[in-house]
């Protein structure tokens, strides 16, 4: 296993300062001045000037970025142009609340995935797996912002029995903080839910279809036993792919949910410092969302291999 971790490492890191780069450029191809967001209203050219080369930004580009680079390494993420506090400290403040909001997406999505994939091999009649089919396609078609606001609609406006946005940690208050949670959570976990149940149902599809449950089936083993006990396990490993991808992909639309439920964590922190062009607090909560996609992806990929050691020898 070490060896085969060392062997990705570099593909990692490569990635890494690849994203790192082009988040960079990306930023600096916008139209949008921090200098002219901190000189205020009507500024004189000379104010603006003598703020950019404050920040650095009449450097060329590429010793801006090797000095990003470099404090990086260090690892100093700067400081933020508009607020002025350590980009850090800013992280800190909001990665809990997203972190809370992706781990409880997560859950959600992993037992209605479950759920809907078990009952895709159990419900027989036509209408049963008619209606489970339009289920998953529902909810891996509709985007999450759309379906946040028609649940905001529902639950929040036409029947208010949940808040339209805000945030309490579950932590702190478990039954106000499962009450903000649940809207948001439940909205990021439904397109994640339906990939988990495809993969779940294909998965115990092929399982039923191996010779091994056949036998168990001559041998007077009931469905139920054959199904959790030999099909289930058995087709876990492609899910587990599909769940390090996913916890990328929650974190990632976590940061655009948080939008529309007014939730303060990462997302609404990019938000504010995108329409400020407040660039060191943008280009790290990008670069962190990436590396934890890389990292999350590393760690799947270990797994895997543990599971399957014709993984480490490919």
């Amino acid at each position: 296993m070490t060896g085969y971790l060392l062997r990705r490492l570099p593909s990692a890191f490569g990635v890494l300062l690849l994203a790192s780069f082009v988040i960079f450029l990306i930023l600096r191809a916008v139209p949008g001045d921090p200098a002219v967001t901190l000189a205020g209203t009507d500024p004189s050219p000379d104010t603006v000037a003598a703020i950019r080369h404050d920040l650095g930004l009449d450097r060329p580009l590429l010793a801006q970025y090797g000095a990003w680079l470099a404090d990086l390494v260090r690892g100093d993420l700067g400081r933020s142009y508009i607020i002025g506090g350590s980009v850090s400290d800013l992280l800190g403040q909001r990665l809990g609340n997203t972190v809370e909001l992706t781990v409880a997406s997560l859950l959600f999505s992993l037992v209605l995935g479950f759920a809907l994939g078990v009952a895709g091999v159990t419900v027989r009649n036509r209408f049963g797996q008619t209606l489970l089919s339009a289920v998953n396609s529902i909810s891996l078609i509709i985007p999450p912002y759309v379906s946040g606001f028609l649940l905001v609609f529902v639950f929040a406006i036409a029947w208010p029995v949940l808040p339209a946005g805000g945030h309490v940690s579950v932590l702190t208050d478990p039954q106000i903080g499962f009450q903000y949670l649940l809207m948001p959570a439940l909205v990021l976990a439904l397109p994640s839910a339906a990939i988990f149940a495809r993969f779940v149902k294909d998965g115990l599809q092929q399982a039923l279809g191996e010779d091994y449950t056949r036998t168990a089936k001559s041998l007077g083993i009931s469905h139920r036993r054959i199904l959790w006990r030999h099909a289930l396990p058995n087709s876990l490993p492609p899910v587990l792919t599909v769940l390090g991808m996913q916890i990328g992909v929650l974190l990632g639309g976590a940061v655009i949910i948080e939008a529309v439920f007014a939730w303060p964590g990462l997302g609404t922190l990019a938000e504010q410092a995108v329409t400020r062009r407040d660039y060191p607090v943008i280009q790290a909560v990008l670069l962190f969302l990436v590396a934890v996609f890389v990292v999350v992806q590393l760690l799947t990929d270990l797994a895997y291999a543990l599971i399957d050691p014709r993984v480490r020898l490919g």
